[in-house]
């Protein structure tokens, strides 16, 4: 039995998603759309927090976007690799949520498992569709499923996107959103470690990243990705 969204959310560690596409998911969400979470690893190498800490935080979060579920598959942080075993569990995932579009990390990044993820993601979606493949969910067979397209949300490095999404009033639930992971980010709780996403200049960087990409647009704020394969619309008009 498949538990199908209509976009499925995956990043390497809890907080990648939220950052990446937490304003274009909570629109989705507002418009109707069903969608699902998914971490790939616990974060448990994490400068800051625990990875106690940090599922708690993944749920505050989940609960405060309105997404449907949000999922782990336990890979090992900063140690996971594109391999067949990670690649069947991925598969498994994608066959049991069956979503039409896939958001996953930067192709290119600071940190080591973003890239990582994207390849095993846009790896995993191929293969998905593959009937030779075969692979189960309690103790049934599933059906093969190969999402419509894999978009890749941009993180540390200013990538150039493919397209971006208007999240202009969406802006502050985004902050409200990131606010979730206290143990990660800047705010009024002191820690003895600092890290590069801890400072705020990190999360000034959230909001002049999508103030300037909304400002190329046209809008007050927007989010960037880039595309696995080319987007495609019903008619020319569909373009702003």
């Amino acid at each position: 039995m498949s538990e199908k969204v209509d976009i499925l959310a995956i990043g390497a560690h809890p907080d990648d998603i939220e950052l990446g596409c937490g304003g274009t998911l909570m629109k989705e969400i507002e418009m109707g759309k069903k969608v699902g979470l998914l971490d790939l690893t616990q974060g448990e190498l994490g400068t800051r927090g625990s990875k106690e800490i940090r599922k708690q935080e993944a749920e505050l979060a989940r609960d405060f976007m309105g997404a449907k579920f949000r999922d782990n598959l336990l890979l090992e942080d900063c140690f996971f690799e594109n391999n067949r075993v990670n690649q069947i569990n991925l598969i498994s995932k994608i066959r049991r949520y069956q979503p039409d579009i896939i958001m996953c990390n930067a192709t290119d990044d600071r940190h080591i498992d973003h890239q990582k993820a994207a390849k095993l993601v846009v790896d995993s979606c191929f293969l998905s569709g593959l009937k030779k493949i075969e692979t189960t969910f309690d103790g049934n067979t599933q059906d093969v499923w190969r999402p419509v397209n894999v978009y890749h949300y941009i993180q540390w490095k200013n990538l150039e996107p493919d397209f971006v999404i208007d999240i202009s009033k969406y802006m502050k639930q985004k902050f409200d959103l990131i606010n979730c992971y206290k143990s990660q980010f800047y705010n009024d709780e002191k820690f003895d470690d600092n890290t590069p996403i801890s400072t705020k200049n990190f999360l000034d960087s959230i909001t002049y990243r999508a103030r300037d990409l909304g400002r190329l647009v046209g809008v007050e704020a927007a989010e960037g990705f880039l595309s696995s394969r080319f987007p495609i619309v019903d008619r020319i008009s569909s373009l702003k």
